[in-house]
């Protein structure tokens, strides 16, 4: 009798997890940065809220996408119809908190932000549906659309447009510069081959952008240096044995981190 109930238990735990939660362990990081840079640039019970829509969004894509691929496929099963719930729940979540950043900011310039990202956000979702989400161009759209939190937070904690956006361009140029070194360091893993030019260029582009958020907001020279520090680190690393996927998953989210405090602090010191 145990056995009996315990084994469709197990199966139900593990179908929530397969739909509830994001298989990509570095999307987590990808959001905890930007929530974590706008609060610590402008802390508001508005920014906190639209932290809290932002993880709303991040978990939403996986559900959402099963569904939708789901109906796309014409195979609408318990699972869809479970991811379906999930992420009607979520949403809902999502759309509280947007309500809370919009009655407590002192204005809605923190709109502006969240309409920029939604092109990056309905081209990742469109590979994501499509079962090709792991490709560099939805990668990197992604991770730019998510870093537009940053902003929204700053935005409504009072802070100005320029340091807004360049907060926003700091934290994309971190991505674009670690996405691409992540994949060729998984690629050398696996196939023993992997493009280094591809990860060097990739960091040169970094910089560019970092150097973009600097002219916007001299006070983002400090978060602009750190991507510096981690340009040469990503170039150095990319010579070097790859490293397990886990390992350089916990490097990333400490390199990232450390760009989120050098950059606050540079922001309040400047």
């Amino acid at each position: 009798m145990t056995v009996v109930v315990a084994r469709p238990v197990a199966q139900d735990r593990a179908l929530w997890k397969q739909v509830a939660f994001p298989s990509e362990h570095g999307g987590w990081g990808l959001t905890l940065e930007p929530v974590l840079l706008g609060l610590l640039v402008a802390p508001s019970w508005a920014g906190a809220a639209l932290g809290v829509a932002a993880f709303a969004a991040f978990l939403v894509r996986t559900p959402l996408k099963l569904a939708i691929g789901d109906r796309r496929r014409g195979q609408w099963q318990h699972r869809s119809r479970l991811a379906a719930r999930i992420a009607g729940g979520q949403l809902l979540v999502l759309a509280a908190c947007a309500a809370v950043g919009v009655r407590a900011a002192p204005d809605l310039r923190w709109v502006l932000p969240v309409a920029g990202a939604v092109p990056f956000v309905a081209v990742e979702l469109w590979f994501d549906v499509r079962s090709r989400g792991r490709r560099l161009v939805p990668e990197l759209c992604g991770a730019a659309g998510i870093a537009a939190v940053a902003a929204a937070i700053v935005l409504a904690g009072g802070g100005a447009g320029e340091l807004a956006v360049g907060a926003w361009l700091v934290l994309a140029a971190r991505s674009v510069g670690a996405i691409p070194f992540v994949r060729v360091q998984i690629r050398r893993m696996r196939h023993g081959v992997g493009s280094r030019g591809h990860s060097d260029g990739a960091q040169a582009v970094a910089l560019a952008i970092g150097a973009v958020a600097v002219v916007l907001d001299r006070r983002l020279a400090v978060g602009a240096g750190w991507l510096a520090v981690l340009a040469v680190v990503q170039i150095v690393w990319v010579r070097r044995e790859p490293t397990p996927p886990k390992v350089l998953g916990i490097r990333q989210m400490a390199l990232g981190i450390g760009l989120v405090l050098a950059t606050s602090t540079g922001v309040w010191m400047l």
